[in-house]
């Protein structure tokens, strides 16, 4: 009797052994932060249970070339295999991170290829030079995966090459005329797909699992957060509040709403980038000496040289930099669309910025909504309106002092009177110094320090 419980917990213990852990990632929506968030967090949690087998159930268009780098590079470098499952489509850059896994199985009617890079407003391929290198990543994304024993490769260069490239010529295969896409009879023939499954079931079957458990990675919210907040569109727009908020400040005496709304675009670009450790504490000093830089310049320093220069300089790279893995001035690990889509998306928010600058102060004073908020009817003298007083010009020379900061707009009082008053050279004047009224020009006395 002792002998055969013993006999059972061994057989019970032997089957536990055997029993695999398989790891799914879903990568179902577009190529971006939020798929790359879910992918690096679904990659750590799967080596943390020790998983046997990871799979990528893809169903996606594409989407961002630099995210879809991340992702393929996390995937080449896993010690645990990775097999991907085309569900549907595995298009463009889903087409990269399923050419990435060790093994590729396909639902039938399901497609592989189309990694053409195209403008993600028009739809419009990109210039030769971005053609260029998604070809090279294509091309050694499928040379990772190195050759068999009679010196072929497992997965042909040139194929991924014409899935990028129309003018890459397979022969046999595809000729000059279209970008190369595989149907799942085509992939197999092609030894781009290592056959047929229906569901994550058969994939298992086939890949000889027949007792395992199966996780699925279900993203936290602070997961679904990260990913709307390192969006690359939002991070443009938070530039373009950060550059926007701290300009329209700098245009009103006092601090008031637009510098509220910098702090708080700037606290949201920033936080989940330190938090990650992309983001330097040096990073952020730099973005700030920058703007500190750039108010010097504007109030303090008379023209334009090279603090406003340096200033703006530091606040591109503070930016920039924040978004990138580099170690300070190291960038060995960073890869060239990372760089790219970083300078991109500062230059875009930066850009953005400058243009609802100039459109909002165009608009005020005009029709539309932000007209709403000047002074458009017209004051006839007839209904009892009286110009503006110009005896201030007779205050010139005059000696007096300011009775609010002054940047450049405030108060000041003369021979016993308050007067608005604007500083010559936009300069900075701090409460209580004295000045001289210079001129005067539309109901204001201009004055500087003395």
């Amino acid at each position: 009797m002792k002998k055969l419980i013993v006999s059972t917990l061994l057989i019970v213990f032997a089957i536990n052994l055997s029993a695999k852990t398989v790891y799914q990632i879903d990568i179902n929506d577009e190529i971006g932060s939020k798929m790359w968030v879910y992918t690096q967090r679904g990659m750590n949690e799967a080596r943390e249970k020790k998983a046997d087998l990871i799979i990528i159930h893809i169903n996606t268009y594409g989407g961002e070339l630099n995210f879809a780098d991340s992702i393929r590079t996390v995937i080449l470098n896993s010690k645990i295999p990775v097999v991907a499952f085309i569900d549907n489509n595995a298009a463009s850059a889903g087409a990269l991170i399923s050419l990435a896994c060790n093994r590729i199985y396909m639902r039938k009617g399901a497609s592989i290829g189309a990694a053409t890079v195209v403008d993600g407003t028009s739809g419009e391929a990109m210039p030769d030079k971005y053609q260029s290198y998604m070809r090279a990543m294509m091309r050694s994304t499928a040379e990772a995966h190195g050759k068999t024993e009679d010196g072929k490769w497992v997965r042909d260069p040139l194929i991924a090459e014409a899935m990028v490239d129309s003018r890459v010529v397979v022969p046999n295969i595809d000729d000059e005329t279209t970008t190369l896409t595989f149907t799942t009879e085509e992939a197999v023939k092609n030894h781009y797909c290592e056959g047929v499954a229906e569901n994550i079931e058969e994939v298992l079957k086939q890949e000889n699992i027949s007792d395992y458990e199966l996780i699925t990675f279900q993203p936290t919210f602070w997961d679904k957060t990260k990913g709307v907040l390192t969006s690359s569109v939002l991070r443009g727009l938070l530039i373009m509040l950060i550059i926007g908020g701290i300009w329209f400040e700098l245009q009103t005496p006092g601090i008031g709403f637009p510098l509220g709304l910098a702090i708080c675009a700037a606290v949201i670009y920033f936080a989940p980038l330190y938090i990650d450790g992309l983001a330097a504490y040096w990073e952020i000093i730099m973005f700030f000496v920058g703007v500190v830089l750039l108010i010097l310049e504007i109030f303090v320093i008379p023209g334009f040289g090279i603090v406003g220069v340096s200033g703006i300089i530091l606040m591109f790279l503070g930016l920039v930099f924040s978004l990138l893995g580099n170690d300070y001035f190291n960038f060995e690990g960073v890869r060239t669309p990372q760089i790219g889509s970083a300078i991109g998306t500062v230059t875009g928010g930066l850009v953005l910025a400058f243009a609802v600058i100039i459109l909002i102060t165009w608009r005020m004073g005009a029709n539309g909504i932000f007209g709403r908020l000047a002074l458009k009817s017209d004051q006839k003298t007839e209904e009892g309106f009286i110009g503006v007083p110009t005896e201030q010009r007779s205050l010139i020379g005059y000696i007096g002092v300011a009775v609010t900061d002054l940047r450049p707009a405030g108060k000041v009082e003369v021979e016993g009177n308050v007067y608005d008053a604007l500083a010559d050279n936009s300069k900075f004047i701090l409460n209580g110094t004295k000045v001289e009224v210079t001129n005067f020009s539309t109901a204001q006395i201009g004055v500087k320090g003395v």
